[in-house]
């Protein structure tokens, strides 16, 4: 059974993402057995049905069908995040999320959903998407999760505070497990009381950022960090001070104890994370002990498989 990694931000790390995908192609021997990528997700901005992180700036049209295509040429598909909690019934009628959604509507690429308004709407209006149901949902119970499964999603993303609890994911019908998707890194606190707090604080965030981008305002950061200020230490930790979490998934594991159990999609969290962070999330779960040095660096030095965006990345806010 092969690793399957979903990788973070198809527009901050488009170089990078591609890169990877390559390398691997390149030069298999330097992962471990088995590994792919089958999916890089984000949005394009300004997409106000963004959400679990907010992010600032525009994109061209012109560079999000650069995108689209050097994923899909790679046979990776491309996942919009549109799971902004805040969202109304008014805001279905965005134009950009409208225009990127017919952009990438292939049967290939797909859109992790939260809001149902915003899913009945995307299933009626873009029915070639695959769909997948978000980790922002935060399902814990058993039975909520089952009915899930029963929703037609391609990919269920479990909360991360089933990581690592194997007594609840031995519950999992086995015939379910190809369909789990489990997020091996979270930086959030595990059991965090305020995370649905949070991504609704980031959900209005991605509002103001998209207000900005509309009404073509001079680009105010701080503005942008006013539209949720919240509290939280989380958002600047490394990639090494979240592996102490007990929702932490060890590499180890998902080679020895996850594809055995039968889950075998793994998304790794990065989006407005620093590349540092995000490399070192790469090379720690995908390639062998004896390549990483290399790989690490390689991947720091990647070359540019894109041309630059004509895009302005006026700025970006912490993710959760």
């Amino acid at each position: 059974m092969n690793a399957k990694f979903h990788i973070p931000d198809f527009f901050k790390h488009a170089d990078l993402n591609l890169s990877l995908i390559d390398k691997i192609k390149e030069h298999p021997e330097y992962f471990y057995d088995g590994v792919e990528i089958a999916s890089s997700f984000v949005c394009f901005p300004p997409s106000l049905w963004n959400g679990g992180s907010a992010l600032g700036g525009t994109a061209s049209y012109d560079f999000i069908k650069a995108v689209i295509k050097a994923f899909n040429d790679r046979n990776v598909p491309i996942r919009y995040t549109f799971t902004n909690p805040t969202l109304e019934e008014k805001d279905l009628k965005d134009p950009f999320c409208n225009r990127i959604a017919k952009l990438a509507e292939n049967g290939f690429n797909e859109i992790i959903v939260n809001v149902p308004f915003l899913e009945e709407y995307v299933r009626e209006k873009y029915p070639q998407y695959p769909l997948i149901s978000s980790t922002v949902k935060q399902i814990e119970d058993y039975d909520a999760l089952m009915r899930e499964f029963e929703k037609g999603y391609k990919l269920v993303v479990l909360d991360y505070n089933w990581n690592n609890d194997f007594e609840k994911l031995e519950k999992i019908p086995r015939e379910l497990r190809e369909r789990c998707e489990i997020l091996v890194c979270p930086y959030c606190t595990p059991h965090c009381k305020r995370r649905g707090e949070h991504y609704v604080a980031l959900g209005e965030a991605q509002r103001e950022s998209c207000r900005q981008a509309v009404s073509a305002a001079k680009f105010d950061n701080n503005a942008m960090q006013k539209a949720f200020e919240f509290n939280c230490p989380n958002t600047g930790y490394n990639f090494y001070q979240i592996q102490n979490y007990c929702t932490f998934v060890k590499n180890d594991d998902i080679y020895t104890k996850y594809l055995d159990m039968g889950f075998c999609n793994f998304k790794i969290e990065g989006r407005v994370l620093h590349s540092a962070n995000v490399i070192e999330s790469y090379v720690y779960y995908m390639v062998k002990p004896e390549h990483r040095d290399r790989v690490r660096l390689e991947l720091q030095l990647h070359e540019r498989k894109l041309e630059m965006p004509k895009s302005n990345l006026r700025g970006t806010l912490p993710r959760i």
